[in-house]
């Protein structure tokens, strides 16, 4: 679960196990902080995401750009939907951080855009055009890996 939880804030697997060993060393020196009211696993989730986002803030740059993608009519989030898990996480891992953040702390985590704006220190309206732009972007992966293979089986033929 945990592992789960870092491929989805990193950039790729050896990022992913790096903030899995952050986690688990967190993990061992807070276990006294555990409190036992609720289950260890929804603890050492909450200990990952932290850490994820510890990474995030000390890598930040304010000079990142932000990738701009035109509206189209219907974000067709259903062909998310259809993924497998590994491709999603594939997908999410080819998000600019920002987005990659925002989206894996509202879609995946439930954070509202508030709470999502105080954690990394953005205003709210932020984290919604992030979210927004995050959830075309996945779009615009998935079609373009689906024209690809349908062209691959075109000339396969």
């Amino acid at each position: 679960m945990m592992k789960g939880v870092c491929l989805r804030y990193s950039k790729n697997e050896a990022e992913a196990e790096d903030l899995l060993q952050d986690s688990f060393i967190k993990a061992f020196e807070k276990l006294d902080s555990f409190s036992h009211t609720g289950p260890l696993g929804a603890w050492l989730r909450k200990l990952t995401v932290n850490t994820a986002l510890a990474h995030y803030r000390t890598f930040k740059t304010s000079s990142q750009p932000l990738t701009l993608i035109t509206d189209e009519a219907d974000d067709r989030i259903d062909a998310i939907q259809k993924l497998e898990l590994d491709d999603l996480v594939s997908k999410i891992q080819q998000l600019p951080t920002g987005f990659r953040t925002v989206f894996n702390l509202y879609a995946l985590e439930g954070y509202t855009h508030k709470q999502i704006g105080n954690l990394l220190s953005i205003s709210d309206g932020t984290s919604k055009s992030q979210y927004s732009r995050a959830k075309k972007l996945l779009v615009k992966l998935i079609e373009d890996e689906n024209q690809m293979e349908l062209k691959n089986l075109k000339y396969a033929k």
